[in-house]
This record gives structure tokens, sequence and C-alpha cells, in this order.
């Protein structure tokens, strides 16, 4: 991709099915269930499903996942998301898994503003 000083980076991410030793499964899941993210595109492997339920726990957390984060956030280092049912012991562990660049003007119609109209937190 040709730099054209609007692109950004996002995390890939790998979201695996942790199962603990003998505990109780109510979602779904099976050893070795994941998907990835890239970019927009969530990516489940041929023949797997995923429960919504769980996949509800964890959505609202990925698009911060994605983004370069200071090392002190906690939103970097941790990583395991606990089924939504109380009862089920199955977790959602989310690792970065490399760098994607992206073009600000092929992914949105917006375009970008004039530094002066920057807003104070992007700066």
């Amino acid at each position: 991709m040709v730099d054209r000083g609007d692109e950004f980076e996002l995390f890939d991410l790998r979201v695996d099915v942790i199962i603990p030793e003998g505990g109780a499964v109510y979602c779904g899941a099976r050893p070795g269930d994941h998907f990835t993210l890239e970019g927009e595109m969530l990516h489940l492997p041929p023949g797997q499903g995923i429960s919504i339920y769980s996949l509800s726990s964890v959505l609202p957390l990925l698009a911060a996942k994605q983004r370069p984060t200071h090392r002190n956030d906690w939103m970097t280092t941790d990583g395991d998301i606990a089924c939504p049912d109380p009862n089920c012991s199955t977790r959602l562990r989310i690792t970065r898994t490399g760098l994607r660049r992206f073009s600000h003007a092929e992914t949105t119609a917006v375009p970008l503003s004039a530094p002066s109209q920057t807003p104070l937190n992007d700066e």
C-alpha cells in the first residue's frame, strides 16, 4: 500500500475458547474453537459456529483491542472474557496477532479534518 498520509494500523486478533479441565460447558463450545478478526472482518473456521451469547460478551472489546494502547493500560494486558452464563466455565481469550495497515479514504466517506479541526484527543 502506498503511504498517502492517511494511513493507520489496527491489530489482527484471534479469539480462542478456553475450556478449563472438567469445566461445565453450556454454550456449545468445543476445544479448539476460535475466530479471527482482520480489520472489520470476522472469520470462523469452516464448519465451526459460535454462540451469539458468547460473541456478545466479547464484541464490545474487539475494536478497543485492535487499537494500539499504552503498555500500562489494562486493555493491553487483559484478554480473558467470561462466558455470559455464570454456570459456564468457558472463557474467550483475545490475542493480538499482527498489525494491518488501512487507508482512511478506503474505510470511510468522511474526509480527514484540517489540522485546526482535529479533536484534542487525536493530537
